[in-house]
């Protein structure tokens, strides 16, 4: 994958999955309770499609 990660918050119901499964890409925002990308995150990390595939609302996409 190469790009920039994107997170539709609109869409995220604050699962944590991401977070739990690639934290080197997503963190949790306290204020939204929602997850949301790191600045300067790799699109390449070796976690991030196993994050993609296991949210539950599919609000995650590398563009």
């Amino acid at each position: 994958m190469a790009g920039q990660v994107v997170i539709d918050e609109e869409e995220c119901i604050g699962c944590e999955s991401c977070v739990e499964l690639c934290p080197s890409v997503f963190a949790w925002d306290e204020d939204s309770e929602k997850a949301l990308v790191i600045d300067g995150a790799d699109a390449n990390a070796d976690c991030l499609e196993e994050a993609i595939a296991s949210c539950p609302s599919e609000c995650i996409e590398v563009e």
